[in-house]
């Protein structure tokens, strides 16, 4: 999957690919509703390209990290940050076979874990998040939903509610916020997405 990911980035402008937006809004609204200080550690998994990492650090974020399996979309975000980027750590790294080494306040993905199909992987990613999120941290995982589409850049996905995301995440997790949002893609197609805010422990009902 590697090469897959390296060749979508090494052949299409940021700005073309079909998960591309102007601007992250429903994440930066999930992320003001977690109300996490602006000091706390956030990692944006399969972060990549994306420009969520400029807007928080425009909002005053300062302990920011971006994982992502391509290099190159790494690198795009860097050079279009400049000076900005050493303000960030970045993580070249497969989240099925990545091992944190400290803790995170929030834990972002939009559009990753709808590519782990095998029950192994997402096994795997699971198990990073649980050692990467301790007790009283957050997690949000945006996914196609379950009217959304069955593939992705020519992969298959595995599309989600809240509810089997709930269903996935176990017990430790409890569902906080969610959202229904239909995403443009930049060749003007809709595509239909759920985002889902968790918290590590026991919380109050989901509004």
């Amino acid at each position: 999957m590697n090469d897959h990911w390296e060749r979508v980035y090494a052949t299409k402008d940021e700005s073309e690919v079909s998960w591309y937006q102007d601007a992250p809004t429903i994440s930066l609204e999930m992320i003001e509703r977690a109300g996490v200080n602006r000091k706390a550690a956030v990692v944006d998994i399969g972060g990549g390209a994306s420009n969520l990492v400029d807007a928080l650090l425009d909002r005053g974020f300062t302990d920011l990290t971006v994982l992502d399996l391509s290099e190159k979309a790494l690198e795009v975000s860097r050079k279009r940050l400049g000076a900005a980027a050493e303000q960030v750590q970045w993580i070249a790294a497969d989240i099925t076979g990545w091992q944190p080494e400290r803790h995170y306040t929030l834990w972002h993905d939009r559009a990753t874990f709808h590519f782990l199909t095998d029950p192994r992987d997402r096994a795997a990613y699971l198990a990073a998040m649980k050692a990467a999120v301790p007790t009283g941290g957050w997690a949000m995982l945006a996914t196609f939903a379950l009217d959304g589409p069955e593939k992705c850049s020519g992969l298959p996905v595995v599309r989600y509610s809240p509810d089997t995301l709930v269903e996935c995440l176990g017990h430790e997790f409890s569902l906080v916020n969610q959202r229904h949002h239909i995403h443009r893609t930049p060749g003007g197609a809709t595509q239909s997405f759920q985002f889902s805010l968790f918290r590590r422990g026991s919380v109050k009902p989901a509004q």
